[in-house]
């Protein structure tokens, strides 16, 4: 071109493609700083709570038992009791809970009582822990005389989580295609090859969440193995890697962090934080555990 005006560049930005990503920018800085804000007070939390734990954690405070009337020495019993209950009671509501997930989605038909499961599983999932709680007392301790115990603690914990569940595993197996099960149909596979084959490993992940976020209110409930299995003080040795029978009453983190910050006057301040910590520290532990557990087991969706 000569002595003439450049023309415009072909590919250049519009005025509106400029305004579009101004307004993306606009988002991201928006969802940023909602990040933020919901990060901030968790550290703050955690932090508060380590900064007031630290001067009695240690090594002996996790694996010595409570002494001088649970002011000083550590949690030991408290912590295996709240290990034994959390692994007991997914161990039973994991597989009732996938089983009847499976059949709901996969072999149900819909009518008024499919309806009417469907209507009860997410009833449940709402109810207050305190109503699980008087139930287990009623159907476990009484009713099926299993005590005051291990086993009573753990049935009742099992019953809070099965509906969340039966609900997350239900979404995740309807996340699987119809035209994956449809495929094997048409090859002559039957509706079981076809769930253990397709349907399970497609939906593992999700399966797995659910069951995941259950650990923390397993670990974290007071009310049900208040009324069922927990013991205020139960004298075990520090360190005894099986303290406990099935049919008896345990200790657990949530329930001695309540005895300790309501029943116990002259406590060593840095206790009852240093026991919410360990409670969040065995939280994290055993979600981290699940979650790499999920990672290799989890089959990546072919669609």
């Amino acid at each position: 071109m000569s002595g003439g005006t450049a023309s415009p560049q072909p590919f250049a930005p519009t005025a509106g493609l400029l305004a579009r990503r101004r307004r993306e920018r606009l988002a991201r800085g928006v969802f940023l700083a909602m990040t933020v804000l919901m990060i901030l007070p968790l550290a703050g939390i955690l932090g508060y709570l380590v900064v007031r734990a630290w001067p009695s954690l240690s090594w002996s405070f996790l694996v010595e038992a409570p002494a001088r009337g649970m002011r000083e020495g550590g949690i030991w019993p408290a912590l295996v009791g709240t290990i034994d209950l959390v692994v007991i009671s997914l161990a039973v509501a994991a597989p009732i809970g996938v089983l009847a997930a499976i059949y709901l989605n996969e072999y149900a038909r819909d009518n008024w009582v499919h309806r009417v499961v469907n209507l009860a599983v997410i009833t449940l999932a709402g109810v207050p822990s305190i109503v699980h709680a008087l139930f287990g007392l009623g159907a476990f301790v009484y009713a099926a005389r299993l005590g005051y115990s291990i086993l009573s603690a753990s049935l009742t914990l099992a019953l809070m989580t099965l509906p969340v569940i039966i609900a997350s595993t239900r979404e995740a197996l309807a996340s699987v295609p119809r035209s994956f099960r449809e495929a094997c149909w048409n090859v002559g596979a039957t509706r079981w090859q076809t769930i253990r084959a397709v349907v399970l490993p497609n939906s593992i992940g999700g399966i797995l969440t659910g069951i995941i976020l259950q650990v923390s209110r397993a670990a974290g409930e007071t009310a049900p193995i208040m009324f069922t299995g927990a013991v205020f003080y139960k004298a075990v040795r520090g360190g005894t890697l099986l303290p406990y029978r099935l049919d008896e009453q345990c200790m657990a983190l949530s329930m001695h962090l309540y005895t300790l910050a309501t029943q116990v006057p002259n406590v060593r301040p840095s206790i009852p934080y240093a026991t919410a910590v360990v409670l969040l520290a065995v939280v994290l532990l055993v979600n981290a555990a699940a979650i790499t557990l999920r990672l290799r087991v989890r089959t990546r969706p072919k669609w």
